[in-house]
């Protein structure tokens, strides 16, 4: 099980910003290990409530809250992260466990009872949490991720393009799955996470986003059909 917390923020940017940042990181910032070109594919299922709680939450910027998602790395892979994200105040808790394809494909089946085959405490909390609120997968959302990373307070620099999503599949193993655009492809997400406090140079290379930070949600633009979201 991996366990972090940090701080996170979340800028807005253009297309052309994305390459322009990502040129001038790559001159001091190594690239992570999955990342070339630009980018690396990632696909996220949400889960929530019946009731789409942790999505109200989300809108009402309700202290602490959480999200549960499964996510992969591709179509062709042979497991798949269940994650748990919880939010207080500045600081991000993202606590997540590495599950089999089948046991994964048996969860997004609503088969939660595979959890606690796993000898982990974070697995029987998941359990616990999606069988008490009646948690049921909401959205796939998808995008390619460019990722920078320096050793120096943790600190990792992520561009998301090319967003797109489905509130009506839900298997993020399929090679033929059907989405739609939730954000305009000339937008890109940049997110800044780091430990402690972010290093001075890698702030002087991101100045022009100070006035920028926003709180987009993935997981609100994946439900912008059932939920009307607009952002």
């Amino acid at each position: 099980m991996n366990d972090v917390l940090r701080q996170e923020k979340k800028f807005l940017i253009s297309l052309d910003q994305f390459y322009r940042f990502s040129n001038n990181l790559s001159k001091v910032l190594r690239l992570d290990d999955n990342s070339q070109g630009d980018g690396y594919l990632i696909r996220s299922l949400y889960f929530d409530t019946l009731e789409d709680n942790d999505f109200q939450e989300k809108e009402d910027g309700v202290d602490p809250r959480r999200k549960i998602r499964l996510r992969n790395y591709g179509p062709d892979m042979n497991f798949a992260m269940l994650e748990l994200k919880q939010k207080q105040g500045i600081m991000q808790k993202k606590r997540s466990l590495r599950l089999s394809r089948k046991d994964a494909e048996k969860l997004i089946q609503g088969e939660y009872s595979v959890l606690l085959e796993y000898d982990n405490p974070f697995a029987a909390e998941c359990f616990a949490l999606m069988n008490m609120f009646c948690y049921r997968p909401k959205a796939v959302v998808s995008y390619q991720r460019k990722a920078f990373v320096a050793k120096e307070n943790n600190i990792r620099i992520t561009f998301d393009h090319s967003l797109k999503g489905s509130e009506s599949n839900f298997d993020i193993f399929s090679k033929n799955f059907l989405e739609n655009t939730i954000l305009d492809p000339y937008l890109v997400v940049l997110e800044v996470k780091f430990n402690g406090f972010l290093l001075s140079y890698i702030k002087d290379l991101l100045r022009e986003c100070d006035r920028s930070e926003i709180a987009i949600s993935k997981y609100c633009l994946g439900r912008k059909i059932s939920k009307h979201y607009l952002f």
